[in-house]
This record gives structure tokens, C-alpha cells and sequence, in this order.
């Protein structure tokens, strides 16, 4: 590897370190369903690879990119491999009331895999678990009395990052068997301001009641998962995968304080409800299941399908204590470079990809099931310089998606169950080359 290669691989695992403490615990944007449980989780933890084909991978080998999707899939890295990526997002919150946009950029993740023999290989790196990130507002009479007003203000931030260690090995021909060891910690603050004030005396005589509440919690957790590759002739490879992430217990501590503050946000009493309680927060299991087709060298097709047990979700904090459900996903995808060893052609070494995908959220309100349905597309553009040594390349993703509904429902509050429209935008950089390569001269 060259010197100029390695300064740059090193600078930007760099940069990405210095700014993970800022990025890691904030949200894309205000989402209320944020609010519950530990945040909003994704189903799926892929790179802009996996997420540009609708979160799928499970059974798609790729020797160019990292598939942290499935452990057993990190056998196939052929080289050493970094990638970092970094995700926006746009979105328009609404009910059948009113409607509000938001978005914000954070860095998505960072990750390296290295082959360490002809049968194992591993890869490390840092992403999101989960995320807080929401802020809303509501204005109300205050029952039996008429002049009383309440406004209730609530708001929360953070979320749970994973330190990650994937291994892939080959056990037999075509059979691969991984493992991912992920350290997950994190803090999640939620605060609820509630304010009572008559309209005579108006809302500049009023004092506020502030609840915060401060957990942060840190454990390990653990995935299984398995890769068949069978040869189906000299063109085609059929493909199966899964994996299982093991339901486990979170430890945690608890801090909760209750304050009085006037108008102008001044701390006017404050009193430590809990200082340092103890507990735990239990994360589901999670099954899913792949199938892909693949040439082994322009095109690949996936399937993939997960079951989530949230309803074993519990959570030592009472502080937004909704009940969660089970959750099922389905998505299916493919890439497709025409032709990459083309030398008159830029646009036949560039990787296009679609994906699509649906999936049941964790929330049930009234009864009601809804769903995230996207749509995703995006590109790997090589660099021009790239050699048989080294390569590198631009990762573009794009998703379009909706969350939610707005249906009236009249066992719901006014203005029914929150809709999220979202675009969402991925830029990463990958680069893979040989390592420990013995130079000879002749």
C-alpha cells in the first residue's frame, strides 16, 4: 500500500473518529415515533450497498464492498477494505391538522474488513443503533377548569452507537459460517415542560414543571449467521443466508430531576427524583432469512425477509412506557455493472442499484399496523485511477419512503397517527487494496 494511500485511509478514519461523539447522538430530523422505546431502530445495518438495494444482502456476496449485514458474507472480502459514509435526510411531518419539514446530515458509519487467510476473514467499524430525536408541542384547556390553559412541550435527544467485530470463516465447500460482537452504549435525554396559566393572567406570570429524565445504558449483543453458495451451472450461483441476533439485556442507569423554572427558563427549584438507578433495558431477537442469483460478476438479485420479537422489549424506565409488537419486513433488490473492465465506456463500470422494500413498525396505535414503504436506488462510481491493486470508489444512495398514515381513527387523539414523507441521501467512499503484498525485483 502506497504512502499517500495510507495517509488518506488514516486521516479519514480520523476525521470520522473526531466526529462521532457529535453525530452518533443525534437524530435525522424530528421523528416523534423517536420517542418511544429506545429510539428509532433500523431493521437493517448494511452500507450504502446494501441500503441502495432496499436494505438487502443477507446471501449477496461482494468481494468490493463490506456486508456487515451477514458475518458469514465477510469471508468473501478479498481485500483489504475501508468504507465511510455519511447520511441526510429530508422529511415532512403531518397529521390530518397540521404539517411541519426538518432534516439534518450526520455521519453514518465507518467500517474496514481485512482477509486474514484463505478462510477467514473479519471487519470492524462503528454505526448507529438507535435514535432520539423529537420535539413537539401541545397547547390545551385543562379539564373542569375554563380559564385554566396547559401548554406540554416534550423533547428528546441521543441514542445508542455499536462498536462492532464481524468474523466470517469457511467451514466446508461453499458453506460460511460469521459471528458479530457488538459493544452497544449510549444516553437517551427526554424532557417534559408542562406550563399552567390563566388567559388574564397570561403566559408571563406562569411557571413551568420540568421532568428530565437521563438514561444511558451499555452491554454486549451478539448475531449468528450462515451462507450457502451453490453453483447452479457455469453462469448462475444460487445463494441462501440468515442470521439471528440473540435477545439480550441492556445494563443501565437511571437519573431523573423535577424543576420549576419561570418564562424565562431560569431554574427557580430543583429536586433529584433518581440519582443513578439501576435496571436494564431487554433488545428483541431478530430472524431473518436471504436468497440471491448472482453471474459472479455483473448482476446479482436479493430477497430478504426479517421477524423482530419487540414485543419481549421492556425497559427499567417508565418514561414513555408504550407497549411494542412484533415486526415483520420483506425487501428485494439488485445491482447490476454492465461491464466493469470496459475501457471506453465510463458508464459500464458504474454499479446501478434498486431496491424496494416494506416493513411493519414496532407501534400499534388504536390497533392500527403501520408500515415504512421505500424505495431505494443508487451507484458506486470508480475512480478513473484505480489499478488491480487498488481501487476506489464514490457510493451514492437515495431513498424515498413514507412512515405511517394519516387515518382518522376516533379512539385517537385529534388529528389522527403522524405520517413521516422522507428522502434520504447517502454519500460514502470505499477503498480496497492488497496488503502485506512481498515486492520482488527483476
Amino acid at each position: 500500500m502506497s504512502t499517500k494511500s495510507f495517509a488518506g485511509l488514516l486521516g479519514l478514519a480520523l476525521l470520522g473518529a473526531f466526529t462521532v461523539p457529535r453525530s452518533f447522538g443525534q437524530g435525522l430530523g424530528n421523528s416523534p415515533y423517536s420517542r418511544l422505546g429506545l429510539g428509532d431502530t433500523p431493521a437493517t445495518s448494511g452500507g450504502i450497498r446494501q441500503q441502495s438495494m432496499g436494505g438487502v444482502g443477507l446471501a449477496a456476496p461482494n468481494g468490493q464492498h463490506i456486508n456487515d449485514l451477514n458475518p458469514a458474507l465477510v469471508y468473501y472480502t478479498s481485500r483489504t477494505t475501508f468504507e465511510i459514509g455519511v447520511t441526510g435526510q429530508y422529511k415532512e411531518i403531518s397529521n390530518r391538522l397540521a404539517s411541519q419539514k426538518d432534516g439534518s446530515v450526520n455521519l453514518g458509519y465507518i467500517s474496514m474488513a481485512l482477509p486474514i487467510s484463505k478462510r477467514w476473514a473479519l471487519s470492524l467499524g462503528l454505526r448507529p443503533y438507535s435514535s432520539v430525536d423529537y420535539s413537539n408541542q401541545l397547547t390545551e384547556a385543562v379539564p373542569g377548569e375554563d380559564e385554566l390553559r396547559s401548554i406540554k412541550q416534550y423533547e428528546g435527544k441521543g441514542g445508542l452507537t455499536q462498536v462492532y467485530l464481524a468474523q466470517g470463516v469457511q467451514v466446508a465447500k461453499g458453506l460460511t459460517l460469521g459471528l458479530t460482537s457488538a459493544y452497544t452504549f449510549g444516553s437517551i435525554d427526554h424532557e417534559a415542560k408542562s406550563t399552567l396559566y390563566t388567559e388574564e393572567g397570561g403566559v408571563e406570570n406562569a411557571t413551568t414543571t420540568v421532568i428530565n429524565d437521563h438514561l444511558y445504558y451499555s452491554d454486549f449483543t451478539f448475531r449468528l449467521g450462515a451462507h450457502y453458495r451453490v453453483p447452479l451451472n457455469e453462469k448462475l450461483n444460487l445463494n441462501a443466508g440468515g442470521t439471528y441476533a440473540f435477545s439480550s439485556k441492556l445494563d443501565g442507569t437511571h437519573d431523573q430531576t423535577l424543576l420549576r423554572e419561570d418564562i424565562e427558563g431560569r431554574a427557580i427549584e430543583s429536586n433529584a427524583v433518581l440519582s443513578g438507578q439501576k435496571g436494564y433495558a431487554t433488545l428483541p431477537a431478530t430472524a431473518q432469512f436471504g436468497l440471491s442469483l448472482d453471474n459472479n460478476k455483473t448482476w446479482s438479485v436479493s430477497l430478504d425477509a426479517g421477524h423482530s420479537k419487540w414485543s419481549e422489549f421492556t425497559n427499567f424506565s417508565t418514561f414513555n412506557a408504550t407497549p411494542l409488537h412484533n415486526t415483520f419486513r420483506v425487501a428485494s433488490g439488485g445491482e447490476i455493472t454492465p461491464d466493469p473492465a470496459s475501457v471506453d465506456s465510463y458508464f459500464k463500470r458504474i454499479t446501478y442499484r434498486l431496491g424496494v422494500s416494506v416493513e411493519q413498525m414496532p407501534y400499534r396505535p388504536a390497533g392500527q399496523v403501520l408500515y415504512d414503504r421505500a424505495l431505494s436506488w443508487g451507484f458506486t462510481l470508480p475512480v478513473p485511477t484505480s489499478s488491480p491493486l487498488e481501487a476506489a470508489g464514490v457510493n451514492l444512495g437515495f431513498t424515498v419512503g413514507i412512515r405511517g398514515n394519516k387515518d382518522a381513527n376516533s379512539e385517537l387523539p385529534q388529528g389522527g397517527v403522524i405520517q413521516e414523507r422522507y428522502v434520504r441521501a447517502q454519500l460514502g467512499f470505499s477503498l480496497n487494496n492488497r496488503w502485506f503484498i512481498k515486492r520482488r525485483l527483476e
